[in-house]
């Protein structure tokens, strides 16, 4: 479909591509990977005809629309929301704009006779265009486009000049996907989209029935989308078919054999180098040593990408807080007439790591300022508990920093003494290396910034950390080396972000923001989705073995029906030949073994049991939850609200019961 044929891109003496060939075709979904300053953007911006090659083509069918989304900098103004999604379906509209005025003029008695066949045959060859076109489903396309994207019907009047820098790159991206061009290419489309958004852009994309190239540093997203990777790097680019996943296991069974053929042509070639050296003055082997000297000349050495290093940091210890961490009872929040909160409570434990989740502009970063104690709530109470010691990273902790001095002066600055050996570790994992770590902050990008802020974030001690979106700008090593470190923290986390490998590997809680509350559930983001597709469904005839969760379910079949099989007496050994007093003691031990497995399957089954009738408990609630006007009487629903409340929290610990027996068994 397209296709890179020798080209070559500099920029001064860094050679991005050289002599490159490559395609794809249609409908393949690529995901393009490098390090930074490798050359992604730029390849991009060829594609899409707003830079050129030094050499070589880039062949594109004709009639091929390509339609490129940047990371940043676009805006829009002078049209309603809906007006400007509309342009993508401009020639249909200005197709329906004509039609309209054909049928005022048909309408007109003035207009002469002679002009009215002229007029109908236009306007029935119109018509079937429009209608074969799908216009008449433009305002639908609109609108599933726009709400996928997080816009709410309300919004869609709004002059589009009102919306902010995150926002205005959601409109450009909503134009783009209705455009529906040929070749889509997406330079980090999931910056400004929250983990709603982000979902259904996975699934818009997986159905897209055109090609895709996409940057993205979210793990995840690459996995849904992507059907191969493209590595740019040492000034080529190298396929590997399949998701990310597949891409980094590929690419360290490849980086393992060009390790090997490089020692191999290193050994071949200091062989050759001995040889000439030992007889390049003997005139009996002047032939062999000239052979020898060609051959040398001809290799091709092979060179190997540098080798990305895994920074592990580990937070500095700190003293362990109380039990209860933060509190908030009846908090309530509001900006003017817009009510954020209302009489909402969180509670806080050691040991959490608690996720918040809802679109954006639902309080999450609200939530965060009144739980940091930087924002006062209206009402209600904020209690911290015993040594708690606490730190925030806030959404602009990166405009903080103190643009007078240099890179490693930030983190030099706030570091403990014990910490201070460690800093150019810290700072080479987040990509400052070299004179790097000499510059001023004042000329660092928005994204280098952001990485800074992270980094001094690590030296600090605490034992409570709120993070409100740390993962922005960060790309996927940066990324991993905060993971790390988060994942070894031995204190509690609060944390905001879109990107969903970040939050199913950390969370293990969830707190949904909304409607003005703040709503718990137990356990990791896929059991959060899943609770609250029960919640939505509302089905209280589901059969009870349809109600237990995915993973309850997968595991049947597994370890429980190996543990019944072995109970039964399937995996007894056989006697004979056995000593009589082995015999006594084999048959006593797989006694007891039976003994407890039978045990254990009655508690399992108690537990499964116990796990059924909450959740039917909890669809007859959300049952009535669902019935029009619940809310209206609120002090009539709280009771019921709370008693899904603790049914939820019980089925949460019977769950992990149940899975702390099935790892046993």
């Amino acid at each position: 479909m397209i296709q890179l044929s020798s080209l070559s891109k500099s920029f001064g003496d860094r050679v991005l591509l050289d002599a490159v060939s490559w395609q794809i075709d249609d409908r393949e979904r690529v995901g393009l990977t490098g390090p930074n300053g490798a050359g992604k953007t730029t390849l991009l911006k060829m594609l899409a005809g707003l830079d050129e090659p030094d050499a070589g083509l880039i062949v594109k069918p004709s009639g091929l629309t390509v339609g490129y989304l940047p990371q940043d900098g676009l805006t829009h103004g002078g049209r309603t929301l809906a007006g400007e999604a509309g342009l993508a379906f401009k020639p249909l509209l200005d197709m329906r704009d004509e039609i309209r005025a054909i049928e005022e003029r048909l309408g007109d008695e003035t207009v002469p006779e002679s002009e009215h066949a002229a007029m109908l045959s236009r306007y029935a060859d119109l018509q079937e265009s429009f209608r074969r076109l799908e216009g008449y489903s433009i305002d639908l396309k609109i609108t599933t486009v726009l709400r996928g994207l997080g816009f709410v019907p309300e919004d869609f009047d709004q002059p589009s000049e009102t919306f902010s820098g995150g926002w205005q790159m959601r409109i450009a991206l909503a134009r783009l996907l209705l455009t529906r061009p040929g070749l889509l290419l997406l330079d980090e489309p999931t910056n400004h989209l929250d983990l709603e958004a982000r979902n259904w852009l996975e699934e818009y994309l997986a159905a897209y029935p055109h090609a895709v190239i996409l940057v993205s540093h979210d793990r995840y997203f690459l996995d849904a989308v992507v059907t191969r990777i493209t590595e740019i790097g040492l000034r080529t680019l190298t396929d590997y078919a399949g998701n990310y996943s597949d891409y980094l296991r590929e690419r360290e069974a490849r980086m393992e054999r060009l390790r090997q053929q490089k020692r191999d042509q290193d050994d071949e070639i200091a062989r050759m180098e001995a040889f000439i050296n030992r007889f390049r003055y003997q005139a009996t082997k002047a032939a062999q040593v000239q052979s020898r000297i060609k051959m040398l000349d001809k290799i091709m050495p092979i060179e190997i990408p540098p080798e990305r290093k895994r920074v592990h940091f580990s937070f500095p210890p700190c003293a362990k807080s109380g039990r209860t961490v933060l509190d908030l009872k009846g908090v309530r929040k509001a900006y003017g007439a817009r009510v954020v909160f209302d009489r909402a409570n969180v509670h806080i434990e050691r040991g959490d790591r608690i996720a918040l989740i809802g679109p954006n502009g639902t309080g999450k970063s609200t939530l965060m300022r009144m739980l940091s104690g930087v924002e006062p709530p209206d009402s209600g109470t904020r209690t911290e508990g015993h040594q708690v010691v606490m730190q925030y990273f806030a959404q602009d902790e990166a405009t903080r920093l103190d643009p007078t001095r240099t890179v490693y002066q930030i983190l030099a600055g706030d570091a403990p003494m014990h910490m201070v050996p460690h800093i150019r570790n810290i700072l080479g994992g987040f990509l400052f290396s070299g004179d790097d770590v000499d510059k001023p902050v004042r000329v660092l990008s928005g994204g280098e910034r952001t990485r800074l802020a992270v980094a001094r974030m690590l030296l600090r001690p605490s034992n409570a950390l709120l993070l409100d979106e740390p993962t922005n700008h960060l790309d996927l090593d940066s990324k991993d080396v905060l993971l790390d470190a988060l994942e070894d923290f031995g204190g509690t986390l609060v944390f905001v972000s879109h990107d969903r490998y970040f939050v199913d590997k950390l969370a293990t809680k969830v707190i949904e923001i909304g409607n003005g509350d703040a709503l718990l559930y137990p356990g990791n983001y896929e059991e959060f989705l899943w609770s609250r597709k029960q919640q939505q469904s509302a089905a209280p005839s589901l059969a009870t073995a349809a109600a237990v969760p995915p993973k309850l379910r997968s595991s049947e079949g597994g370890r429980t029906v190996a543990a019944r099989d072995h109970a039964g007496g399937k995996d007894k050994p056989p006697k004979e030949s056995v000593p009589y007093a082995v015999r006594q003691q084999q048959q006593a031990e797989a006694r007891k073994l039976k003994k407890a497995a039978d045990a254990r399957q009655k508690r399992l089954g108690d537990l499964e049991t116990r796990i059924a009738e909450r959740e039917q408990a909890i669809r007859d609630i959300e049952a009535t939850m669902s019935a029009p006007g619940f809310y209206a009487d609120r002090d009539a629903a709280k009771p019921i609200i709370d008693r899904h409340q603790t049914l939820m929290w019980e089925v949460g610990d019977l769950m992990h019961q149940w899975e702390a027996l099935q790892t046993d068994s």
